[in-house]
């Protein structure tokens, strides 16, 4: 049986990992880092760091694999995702079955933010239960809009209010959110809120959140739009990528 962990690492901070996760590294037969590519190689870089600071059994594995790439040219977003984490399911598969005798072991992946927030890695684990015995267990993580409302000092809601976590995609096709007042969107890579009338929203935004190279923006969004552009270009144009979430609120 494969004992499979998913860890959550929080923006990728060593010091956001916490005690459990620590313990369950340590535990870990097989460490997967994954690697995306040149202009992502800090993104393994992190894991490596937060496996050089925080693993100190010397029979833990840590291997590193290639990261299949999505294929974005599918005119069916639903669709490529799906091949795409069909692919990653049998990349890990292949690693597993190389790095694990019998197929038996405790394998571990440290995952961005939390395993179940906004992440597919538990999505592609299931789909590696007809191939083999697998258990799997979360030990979750700060997530980015925990980083994001502590980086800035603000409550994640108003007071009795609900909040809508979404995406960069939904914004953009659907608008604003109906019937919401704050909203936290996710994986936006194309700076969806320029979509949007910003009369009366306020937007507080954060790239690299937690991290050395940490940039925050907040104020009116009509305003602050154009600086937030600005510093993302620059921190994806200084880093080769870029991740960011942000929080809008309408006035009440």
């Amino acid at each position: 049986m494969i004992e499979l962990t998913l860890i959550g690492i929080g923006t990728g901070n060593p010091g956001h990992i916490t005690l459990e996760a620590i313990a369950a590294m340590n535990a870990a037969d097989l460490i997967l880092i994954p690697l995306k590519g040149a202009d992502k190689s800090d993104l393994a870089g992190l894991r490596r760091e937060i496996c050089a600071r925080h693993v100190t059994r010397a029979s833990v594995n840590v291997v590193e694999f290639a990261l299949p790439v999505r294929d974005a040219e599918n005119p069916s977003y639903r669709a490529g995702v799906d091949e795409w984490h069909d692919a990653i399911a049998e990349t890990w598969y292949a690693e597993m079955a190389a790095h694990c005798p019998k197929l038996e072991g405790r394998v571990a992946l440290l995952v961005w933010g939390d395993p179940s927030l906004y992440d597919s890695t538990l999505r592609i684990a299931a789909r590696l239960e007809h191939r083999l015995t697998l258990k799997t267990k979360v030990i979750p993580g700060i997530t980015a809009i925990q980083a994001l409302c502590a980086a800035h000092a603000i409550p994640l809601n108003d007071i009795g209010a609900p909040v809508v976590i979404t995406t960069g995609r939904q914004i953009r096709d659907t608008g604003w959110p109906a019937g919401a007042e704050t909203v936290v969107v996710m994986l936006d890579g194309s700076c969806a809120f320029q979509s949007l009338d910003p009369e009366g929203i306020a937007i507080w935004w954060g790239g690299c959140v937690a991290m050395p190279e940490e940039v925050l923006v907040a104020g009116p969004l009509a305003e602050t739009g154009p600086r937030i552009l600005a510093a993302r270009a620059a921190l994806r144009a200084s880093h080769g990528w870029v991740m960011d979430i942000y929080l809008m609120r309408r006035n009440r």
